[in-house]
Formats: structure tokens, C-alpha cells, sequence
């Protein structure tokens, strides 16, 4: 059985990965990652995640660019120079291809209740979408355990309608997030996190 202190270390271990080895992610150690996640709590147990697994390249390179397109747009819209513009959408473009695995992590909502007023139909929205990130954070989790590396990219959410289209996928998956996994080609630093006391506040 795993030692308290071992667990807590495998869990401070985990790191934003960007860059990856070429190595192929074995399909069976995609479906364990996907089962792990699984096991997430989620509201009402509703189960509402779905996921997108891609390692076609074409597939890939496809979405790449289809939400290249609205992202320029979008950074068109924050007054960036065409230099940068074109910086940010290579850096997206090699990152998204460079990675041996892509997962789209949607939120379902069709089985989560159905409320007549907008108070609780909000409410029924976020508790979904926190359900579907705990799954979300299973999975780096899950990945972290098989020696994967991965990072959490939240560009899908500003191109759900393109992301949905590019992937053919049904219109109740509604895509929240992208994890890009693979191999780590290196392992990045700790960041520094705030201090205990900044965020928490103990009522006794």
C-alpha cells in the first residue's frame, strides 16, 4: 500500500509538460488514463465528461488550424502586431502537433436536471463543468503515474463551434479544455506557489 508521504510526493511531483519526446503513447495506456479519469466525483454522478483522444497527425494539423483561424482573429481584436500574432499562432500550431496525444475534454450536459429558471440552470451549468475538470485533473493525475507528461490548455473554450466541427463531434459535447500528452523531453522546475496563509482562511 502506498506510503502517505509518497502519495503526497507523487502528487507535488506533477509539472506542466510542453515538449515531448516523438515516442507513440501505447492505445492501452490511453484507455487506462481515460478509466482512471473516470473515477472523478461529479455532480449527482452524472458522469457528464467526454473525451476527444487524437494521434492522427493529419487530425491534428487539422484542428490546429482551423482554431489558428479564430484565435488570429481574436488577437486581431486585442490590437497584437502582425509579428506577434504569427509568434503565438506558430508557437499553438508546433506545440498542439508536436504532441503524440490530444485530448478534447467536452462537458456533456443532456443527462445533468433541467431547471425553469436561470438561477439553477446556471448553477446546473457550473456544477457540470467543475465535475468535468475534476475529471480533467484525474487525468494529468493518471498521466503522471505512467510516466506521461501533460499540459491543461483552455484555448478550446474560446473555439467551441470550430473545435466541435473540426473534430465531428455531437453538438452536446461542448469542449472545455485540451490536455496535449506524451513523453516528457525534459522536467521543468517548480514554479513558486503562494503561501499557504494567502489562500486559506481556517474558521474554528
Amino acid at each position: 500500500m502506498t506510503r502517505t508521504t509518497d502519495l503526497h510526493t507523487f502528487l507535488r511531483t506533477r509539472r506542466s509538460i510542453r515538449r515531448f519526446k516523438p515516442d507513440p503513447v501505447p492505445d492501452s495506456v490511453i484507455q487506462t488514463l481515460i478509466h482512471t479519469a473516470a473515477f472523478a466525483p461529479s455532480a449527482h454522478n452524472r458522469q457528464p465528461w467526454r473525451f476527444v483522444i487524437i494521434s492522427n497527425p493529419d487530425a491534428k494539423s487539422r484542428l490546429s488550424q482551423r482554431m489558428s483561424a479564430e484565435f488570429q482573429r481574436d488577437l486581431e481584436k486585442d490590437k497584437l502586431s502582425p509579428e506577434d500574432i504569427q509568434k503565438k499562432l506558430k508557437r499553438s500550431h508546433e506545440r498542439m502537433t508536436g504532441a503524440p496525444v490530444v485530448i478534447i475534454l467536452c462537458v456533456d450536459m443532456s443527462e445533468m436536471d433541467e431547471y425553469p429558471d436561470t438561477r439553477r440552470k446556471k448553477a446546473e451549468y457550473i456544477i457540470a463543468t467543475q465535475s468535468t475538470a475534476n475529471a480533467g485533473m484525474q487525468l494529468l493525475l493518471a498521466a503522471h503515474a505512467e510516466g506521461l507528461g501533460g499540459v491543461w490548455v483552455c484555448s478550446p473554450i474560446f473555439a467551441q463551434e470550430t473545435v466541435q466541427n473540426a473534430l465531428e463531434i455531437p453538438q452536446t459535447w461542448e469542449p472545455q479544455a485540451m490536455f496535449l500528452l506524451g513523453y516528457p523531453e525534459n522536467q521543468p522546475s517548480l514554479r513558486e506557489r503562494k503561501p499557504i496563509e494567502e489562500v486559506t482562511k481556517f474558521i474554528k
